[in-house]
């Protein structure tokens, strides 16, 4: 399930990103793509992650990527799986309903590391329960976390969550000395993770960088994984069955529940419902949690035997067994093939192929105005002929900027003209249904050079 094509829009600027820091051995500081930001502040908090993924696409092209990226994705999943109690067979099959839920979030991109780092973190800090010396891994975990992606922040969130469930568990429950010693360990490794925060090429800025995201308003208005998940569409009817799910659980069975559990589930599932992009996250939390219930169910109904394994491994069993992991790793090959050969059509059909060729081939005049979704598409295919007007890195543009180039993609209020004469934008490329393109052909001035069913070219006289 997790090979996936890649039609992520920002995945095409972080290629072009790491292919800058491998060629120039340096990490950006300010905008080398843009003609409207051009070397402004940047920071380029993924700059570890785009190196891992222009090295792997240098190495072994879109296939190394696709393949590289599902075994991070399963990974994550295989992670929860082992965090999972109870028979194997039901952590299988609520493991999987998880990951499907989490589909919608998937592909080649930097938050898929955040997604397996979050995994492994919540291992080690379950771990550290019976280990407290696993902990110490958690600074050098976050160490490499804060250089690959701002979602380092969601770690020390959970650390932090770990630290005042289990405090309010001690005081409320197993009282205060026997959890003494686990406290002082949580609160020395979440200190140790917020003090390496700052090893990073920017420093102390990062401290602040993941809240300055979280409260963007034009994020959240214009980017859809920013938008609450729509239960009207099918592919979120499994979050929604998972949702309903674990609502149940503190119902039906109080007992299985620490503090430290609703808090984590409680915060996870409103910054899933807030947020699409945080489904995954919420399912690292509610998968184990519904395991144990079920185990609970079942040993109260008096069937905890119903999944138990054989007694004895026979040569039947075993070969029948080997058939089946024989078939399904065929099937996995099979499916990464026909991932890997359908790529070039899944970019014709999410991005405009035949626009960036016409440009490149006859070099209308710039400044180009370009669609925010294609801004990382040009990055990487015309850089640095045509710097792009508008890409994926909301953060750098800010809201006011945002605000300006949707206003002007719709026509909305009087001063829609005003970037296009701000920036002397001399050519347009935006999808046919776009209304400024509907009004830029009414203008004597503008003329369409290039159209098909992804993009239309206008270009402005002088």
């Amino acid at each position: 399930m997790a090979a996936r094509s890649v039609t992520d829009p920002d995945v095409w600027w972080h290629l072009r990103t790491g292919q800058l820091i491998l060629e120039s051995h340096k990490i950006p500081h300010g905008d080398p793509f843009s003609f409207s930001k051009s070397g402004q502040p940047w920071i380029d908090h993924e700059w570890l992650a785009q190196l891992l993924i222009y090295g792997l696409y240098r190495l072994a092209g879109w296939g190394g990527l696709i393949a590289a990226f599902a075994a991070i994705i399963a990974s994550a999943y295989l992670i929860v799986f082992l965090r999972s109690s109870g028979r194997p067979y039901v952590a299988g099959v609520v493991t999987a309903w998880g990951a499907v839920a989490s589909i919608p979030c998937w592909g080649v991109r930097p938050q898929m590391l955040t997604l397996l780092l979050a995994s492994v973190l919540l291992w080690i800090l379950e771990r550290s329960e019976q280990h407290p010396r696993a902990l110490w891994w958690t600074p050098l975990l976050m160490l490499l976390w804060v250089n690959l992606h701002a979602g380092y922040a969601l770690g020390l969130g959970f650390v932090v969550l770990f630290l005042v469930g289990d405090a309010l568990d001690a005081a409320f429950v197993h009282g205060a000395k026997p959890l003494a010693p686990r406290l002082r360990h949580l609160a020395l490794a979440a200190a140790a993770c917020i003090a390496v925060v700052p090893m990073n090429p920017y420093g102390a800025r990062l401290y602040r960088y993941p809240l300055e995201t979280l409260r963007s308003r034009t994020m959240q208005a214009y980017i859809s994984e920013w938008h609450s998940p729509n239960f009207h569409q099918g592919r979120y009817l499994p979050l929604l069955l998972i949702i309903l799910a674990t609502l149940l659980v503190p119902a039906l069975l109080p007992r299985c529940l620490r503090a430290r559990d609703l808090l984590l589930l409680s915060i996870t599932m409103y910054a899933a419902l807030r947020s699409a992009r945080h489904i995954p996250l919420y399912v690292l939390i509610a998968v184990p949690l519904l395991c144990r219930a079920l185990q609970a169910l079942l040993e109260e109904s008096g069937k905890s035997k119903l999944f138990a394994g054989a007694a004895s491994l026979t040569r039947t069993k075993v070969v029948i067994n080997a058939g089946l992991l024989a078939a399904f790793l065929i099937f996995t090959g099979l499916r990464l093939n026909f991932v890997i050969r359908r790529q070039p059509t899944s970019e014709a059909h999410e991005f405009p192929t035949a626009a960036a060729l016409f440009l490149a081939r006859t070099q209308p005049p710039g400044p180009l105005l370009n669609h925010y979704n294609w801004g990382g598409y040009f990055i990487w295919r015309l850089h640095p002929g045509y710097p792009v007007f508008i890409d994926g890195r909301a953060d750098l543009y800010g809201d006011a900027f945002m605000d300006q180039f949707f206003a002007t993609y719709s026509l909305s209020g009087r001063s829609w003209r005003a970037p296009l004469e701000k920036w002397g934008i001399r050519t347009v490329v935006l999808p046919p249904d776009a209304p400024l393109v509907a009004a830029l052909k009414t203008m004597p001035e503008w003329k369409e050079v290039f159209a098909d069913s992804q993009a239309t070219i206008l270009t402005k006289s002088q």
